[in-house]
């Protein structure tokens, strides 16, 4: 049973250069930068994606951000063998083995390449900027 006090509102990742991770998800996923400001001395963009916020930060005063590790297909899962966020995940609704070929043609790189999950649904995970990774999982097709 869902709480309806609660309402997801944002992804927030720490970058290294915070503009070129915002370009990225502009050019890959299509996402639209709708603010870009300074907060506690660093960078912050504001993206939208899929109907929800991403927000990207640069490194503020203080801060020693460590590298995060890739995500690394074992024998029938993967992940980044850390404690924390694994990955995000989008559902696509199309043709995912075409999209994953227009990212790849892009210099996109696949961790865990296209393959068969649970369920026999198709996914794959893509290195974001910053080492996130993000999972991409076959949904319906678009609807008409």
């Amino acid at each position: 049973m869902s709480n309806p006090v609660f309402e997801f509102d944002h992804i927030h990742i720490i970058s290294q250069n915070p503009q070129d991770a915002a370009n990225w998800y502009v050019q890959m996923f299509g996402a639209d930068i709708v603010a870009d400001t300074v907060a506690r001395g660093a960078p912050q963009i504001f993206l939208k994606l899929v109907g929800k916020t991403l927000i990207i930060r640069g490194q503020r005063p203080g801060e020693a951000p460590t590298a995060a590790r890739e995500i690394q297909p074992y024998a029938d899962y993967s992940s980044h063998n850390t404690w924390g966020t694994d990955h995000f995940g989008f559902l696509y609704h199309g043709d995912l083995r075409a999209f994953c070929d227009e990212l790849r043609a892009k210099g996109v790189r696949f961790p865990v390449a296209l393959k068969e999950g649970v369920g026999g649904r198709l996914l794959c995970y893509v290195a974001a900027p910053d080492g996130v990774s993000i999972e991409l999982m076959q949904g319906s097709r678009p609807r008409m």
